[in-house]
């Protein structure tokens, strides 16, 4: 739990090669919207800046919006690159274009969830609840 916490920060990230972020962005603006810190890093972030980020801004929670397909790649690297840095307790969220069979990997692997085709509002309820906003 993140409790304690006055405001959630979260990083949204697109690592990679992805070069569709409307998605991310409809994301990031709602969680503001919601009362959380949001910090968008924007397109083809490599994994090393994603970690980077995320512990030097010391967020909460790192929310990966992936539509590639490398989602399980990714995920792995930045996963591990958190726990070498010492942010492994950044909570891990992923987004995108997640095919059904590869969920319960991403969530074995670390991911505290998976939104796939979810709107905005689940993902805030998800948060809220979770995470006792």
């Amino acid at each position: 739990m993140l409790e304690g916490k006055k405001t959630l920060r979260v990083l949204i990230a697109k690592p990679g090669l992805d070069g569709h972020d409307r998605g991310a962005k409809v994301m990031a603006k709602a969680l503001m919207d919601a009362g959380m810190e949001v910090i968008y890093t924007g397109l083809h972030q490599s994994v090393e800046t994603i970690v980077t980020a995320a512990s030097d801004e010391d967020v909460d929670i790192l929310g990966l919006s992936i539509l590639s397909g490398a989602h399980v790649g990714y995920t792995r690297k930045i996963i591990a690159g958190l726990k070498e840095a010492g942010a492994q307790d950044i909570k891990v969220l992923v987004g995108g274009n997640i095919p059904k069979q590869d969920i319960p990997l991403l969530i074995e692997m670390g991911v505290e969830r998976v939104f796939s085709g979810s709107s905005p509002q689940e993902v805030i309820d998800f948060i809220n609840k979770a995470y006792r906003l």
